[in-house]
């Protein structure tokens, strides 16, 4: 039997990752990196959901 991770920490990366593409969509400048912030996004939100 295994014992549950806390996934707390990953909540925050998801929320730190959010505000960043959202300060990047909002600066246009760095809209075209926008892609490169989506993968922690994601994994972070995966990670919080203990789907991975």
């Amino acid at each position: 039997m295994e014992a549950k991770a806390s996934t707390g920490k990953y909540w925050i990366y998801f929320f730190i990752w959010l505000v960043i593409i959202v300060a990047m969509l909002v600066y246009s400048p760095v809209r075209q990196f926008f892609w490169l912030a989506l993968p922690g996004l994601c994994t972070s939100f995966a990670k919080g959901m203990d789907i991975m």
